[in-house]
């Protein structure tokens, strides 16, 4: 059993957010990507969460699906159909990423936390009290507030304790809990009194859990990964996969029972959990927005050896530069880099904790991306949409065919160049340049050989007891 899990999506009500991002586009296009588990997202804004009263029914305690895939599974349950029909069931939990803004310690603070709600009733509670605080919730599914998240916390918890909060992109450099230009240097000073009640963090694509497990205040904390998708096709480019914690991967194995407080307890690392986080899916943090220090109106780029030395005004126009998350973990990182990366027997890549206190990771290029730069053609283009559902038909998702299905399988539906692309990709042989200052990251099929060496090929997936 697992449940492959993207917990921080935006609905059409949020800015810069497709029209398409509405629940059963949502869920059709999680089908396509091998995604169990999805966030609502944007449970703040009104008429978003009127539409999810409208469309959602609780199949179990906090977790919901489509009515109308609730209803035909009912209706189907004695039938012999009834594994075809379940097998593409998307569920739901109820989330929002809110925007704090305020002053603290004669600084003005942007961070943005991730809260969750055991059901509709609390959501719908947690945003009266937010109402007469004087957050405007009709303008944005993401709302601004002038609450701290410390506020925010202690809200939803007055609500309901079964409630809890994610800082989200932590390193972010304008909107997070680490963020350079506007946050703080520890769970601490943001959350004061209740900072044990952060039990996770969100990686954001700008980072990856090996730079978060430098440090220390996070060895004991969950480090997850989300997608922040603003539109469908954007879904699951970065997940936190559920397993098990009795290792019994084949149970349940497409429709798994679990709920509300399944998934809390599992981030809290609860040693009475029924799952726990077996791995997290990475974007190439490289091609985030904010790897690196620089300006981007001076197309200045700096890593973080390069900002020691040469500081952060940019060397052009002297003005600030927009200090990268690479530095700015170096500055609160108190331990070096540290990972070991082993291949599978499918070639791809496991970033394991040699310490053992975290989960490990896989970095992916959505499959999407690969097709089109392979054949040259729009990421958006029709004929990267036939190539891209041709595989996800033959192998059930874009998740099996980037993680699991052999590189051979993939060449009889895509050719050659796209099953070699996808090797690739597992085995990490990529031209990457980071992104900075807004500027997204470039990351490419490299123009070199295969390069894995088969030799040292492991059985991850019976060590680490992974249904991959």
């Amino acid at each position: 059993m697992q449940v492959v899990a993207d917990l921080h999506l935006h609905s059409k009500y949020s800015r810069a957010v497709s029209k398409d991002m509405v629940l059963p586009i949502m869920a059709q296009m999680a089908s396509k990507k091998g995604l169990d588990l999805l966030t609502t997202g944007d449970f703040t804004h009104p008429l978003w969460l009127r539409e999810a009263k409208e469309n959602l029914k609780e199949i179990e305690e906090g977790i919901y699906s489509l009515k109308q895939t609730a209803n035909r599974l009912q209706t189907t349950a004695e039938s012999s159909s009834r594994k075809a029909e379940s097998k593409n069931e998307t569920r739901f939990i109820l989330s929002v990423e809110v925007s704090s803004i305020y002053s603290q310690d004669k600084k003005v603070r942007r961070v943005h936390s991730l809260l969750f709600a055991p059901n509709i009733e609390t959501a719908e509670k947690i945003n009266k009290e937010l109402f007469k605080r004087g957050a405007n919730l009709t303008s944005d599914g993401r709302p601004i507030v002038g609450l701290n998240p410390q506020n925010l916390l202690e809200i939803i918890l007055s609500v309901d304790k079964s409630c809890f909060l994610i800082p989200c992109h932590v390193w972010t450099p304008w909107f997070s809990l680490y963020g350079s230009m506007s946050g703080f240097d520890s769970i601490d000073e943001c959350f004061g009194e209740l900072s044990d009640q952060i039990f996770a963090v969100e990686t954001g694509l700008s980072s990856d859990p090996s730079m978060n497990w430098r440090i220390k205040e996070l060895e004991n904390r969950s480090i997850v990964s989300f997608s922040d998708a603003h539109s469908p096709m954007k879904m699951g480019r970065e997940a936190t996969v559920f397993v098990r914690k009795d290792g019994n991967s084949k149970s349940e194995a497409r429709n798994p029972s679990f709920n509300y407080d399944d998934i809390r307890r599992a981030l809290m690392q609860d040693s009475k959990a029924k799952l726990k986080i077996g791995y997290t899916i990475e974007f190439y943090p490289e091609e985030g927005k904010y790897h690196y220090t620089g300006h981007r109106n001076c197309n200045v780029s700096q890593s973080p050896d390069e900002t020691k030395k040469k500081g952060t005004v940019c060397p052009v126009c002297k003005k600030p530069l927009t200090v990268g998350v690479m530095h700015r973990v170096e500055e609160l990182a108190e331990s070096p880099e540290d990972f070991e990366s082993k291949p599978n027997s499918s070639g791809l890549i496991w970033n394991l904790d040699p310490r053992k206190l975290h989960p490990p990771f896989v970095k992916l290029v959505p499959l999407n991306e690969i097709i089109a730069e392979v054949i040259e053609s729009p990421v958006g283009s029709p004929k990267v949409a036939r190539i891209f559902g041709d595989l996800v038909e033959k192998f059930d998702s874009e998740m099996n065919a980037l993680l699991k299905t052999s590189i051979s399988e993939i060449e009889k539906v895509s050719g050659a160049d796209i099953a070699s692309a996808i090797n690739k990709v597992r085995i990490g042989d990529l031209f990457i340049q980071p992104g900075y200052d807004g500027e997204y990251g470039i990351v490419k099929i490299s123009k070199r050989k295969d390069v894995a060496d088969v030799s040292k090929n492991i059985d991850l997936q019976n060590q680490l007891g992974l249904d991959i």
